[in-house]
């Protein structure tokens, strides 16, 4: 085995990574070189919930989620998910190999850890658009084209799990992208995404409008999710961001097929090639301790409040969409006036 750049690396069974597509070529590259190893795919929420931690042990490696002190190898580049100085050390003094960097994704994190050591010729061509989707550095025009990791990347959730096992064997295999996207599953997945966007874009009318700047979306209840990339091209330059609330009000974070309430922030990158005109974090973790992300791409879940504004002890209901919506204008107001 390699050092990986002058660590020694541990040996790992086992690897949970993002359901998306960036935990996909990070957890790629981890089953590249661990090829034994099991994968799973997860969700931050989940992940801070502690639904994972009987799976978690010394010997997973953890990547593109939030630090977790009992895995064995940490993955990441979300500024919410960096361990303290103090959790950093006593992870590694204990064995552990942590490396959060800031990089454009947590897939050139890995990518960038083992390339020296390892054959990941396979997944070179892919690695500067994975970059570009997960930092936001895509223009209007490469969202909107054909481009076969866009349409991949939009096929990609949690919601398949199956499905993206297959895609996870297929890369570690070695498969060009274009034969991947001839297999019939996927073109049947890229397909239901045509639809869905082409359907998103009649609704938009109905279920978002422009609040100072900010694309508010409501898809709460409704079944159908989208991004931030969607949402910004579609208002282009009359928004500087977007806040898309998702998932259903009797959802759960450990049931992919019908989510938890929340909601995703979104930076308009096509207009804002860097952060933006804030730091959306600072809204996905106002309320839910386990919210967070990227300054220009996070989310958080809705949360049960009191008419005052506090947190109650109770299940989130309808009401508190707008209690938790005006919480986080609050916050949009202040920064962006």
């Amino acid at each position: 085995m390699g050092d990986g750049g002058g660590l020694v690396l541990i040996q790992l069974t086992k690897i949970l990574a993002d359901g998306d597509l960036d935990g996909l070529i990070a957890a790629t590259v981890l089953k590249t070189v661990y090829p034994a190893a099991q994968v799973r795919f997860s969700h931050p929420a989940e992940l801070r919930a502690g639904i994972h931690d009987d799976w978690i042990d010394k010997k997973t490696g953890l990547c593109d989620l939030p630090f977790h002190p009992r895995c064995g190898m940490y993955l990441d580049h979300h500024l919410t998910n960096r361990p303290s100085a103090e959790e950093q050390r006593v992870f590694e003094a204990e064995g552990g190999v942590c490396r959060w960097e800031d990089k454009p994704s947590a897939a050139r994190v890995a990518y960038d850890l083992f390339c020296e050591d390892y054959d990941l010729s396979h997944l070179m061509p892919l690695m500067p658009m994975v970059d570009a989707l997960d930092s936001g550095g895509i223009t209007r025009q490469q969202f909107l084209s054909d481009d076969d990791i866009i349409w991949l990347s939009r096929t990609i959730s949690n919601r398949y799990p199956e499905y993206i096992q297959s895609v996870l064997k297929w890369l570690v295999d070695g498969r060009k992208l274009s034969e991947i996207m001839k297999e019939e599953i996927v073109q049947e997945k890229v397909n239901v995404k045509r639809a869905a966007n082409e359907k998103m874009l009649e609704l938009m009318p109905k279920v978002g409008k422009i609040v100072n700047r900010l694309a508010v979306v409501h898809l709460e209840n409704t079944g159908l999710s989208t991004n931030g990339y969607l949402v910004t091209a579609h208002y282009g330059a009359e928004c500087d961001a977007c806040l898309i609330i998702h998932g259903y009000t009797d959802g759960a974070i450990n049931t992919p097929q019908r989510p938890a309430l929340g909601a995703s922030f979104y930076c308009n990158s096509f207009l804002h090639p860097a952060e933006g005109v804030m730091d959306l974090s600072q809204m996905a973790t106002l309320l839910d301790p386990t919210g967070g992300g990227h300054a220009n791409a996070c989310g958080c879940r809705v949360q049960p409040l009191s008419p005052k504004g506090e947190i109650e002890d109770r299940d989130v209901c309808e009401n508190d969409i707008e209690l938790n919506l005006q919480k986080w204008l609050e916050v949009w107001n202040n920064n962006t006036q």
